[in-house]
């Protein structure tokens, strides 16, 4: 599921995050009834039983602004969606995830036991998962042995890995580095030779 409900990018050292490569599937019957007050927001939970205001409480609130709804369409222009997953939840019946499903691998969170608060960054940003799983236990077992050769006393992961460099650790995993793995900008933007 794309719902991190249990925090695991905050607290785990290696999370599994549901995601999906396609469009978001729209139901556009579902979406007037939703507009009608006909189908409760937020899949009836909550004291505010009021009719759903798709404009202020869906599209305003997107954070990439990947949606508009003029006419009484929804609109949703999939390659700027972040899948933070709020439309979906406040409209489960008229928007789906799309069908080509996996996940996305991020490592490195933990909460603060030696040293502060760390949140996870992406390792791999989708992993088709199908049973056995053979390739997520393969790069677990990868991370596991990388971790127990390199990593010091009560050291979580992300530590490892900040202390030895990102660098090191997916040329050791066999990944190729891709954009989505990186935690943020560089502060200095002169690169030196």
């Amino acid at each position: 599921c794309p719902n991190d409900c249990v925090a695991s990018i905050a607290r785990s050292d290696m999370a599994v995050i549901g995601t999906w490569k396609d469009k978001i599937r729209i139901d556009p019957k579902a979406v007037q009834a939703y507009v009608g007050g006909e189908i409760a927001p937020n899949g009836g939970a909550g004291a505010k039983r009021a009719k759903l205001d798709i404009q202020a409480d869906v599209v305003n609130l997107c954070p990439t602004k990947c949606m508009v709804y003029e006419k009484r369409k929804l609109t949703i222009y999939d390659a700027d969606c972040t899948r933070c997953m709020h439309c979906i939840n406040v409209m489960p019946e008229a928007l789906r995830p799309g069908k080509n499903a996996g996940a996305t691998i991020l490592c490195g969170g933990k909460a603060p036991i030696l040293e502060g608060a760390l949140m996870s960054w992406v390792l791999i940003p989708f992993m088709k998962f199908e049973p056995p799983y053979t390739e997520f236990k393969e790069l677990a077992e990868k991370v596991w042995e990388w971790w127990d050769e390199n990593g010091k006393m009560r050291e979580r992961l992300g530590e490892v890995i900040e202390r030895v460099s990102m660098r090191k650790f997916i040329d050791a995993m066999g990944i190729p580095a891709v954009p989505q793995m990186v935690k943020t900008p560089r502060y200095n933007p002169y690169i030196f030779f």
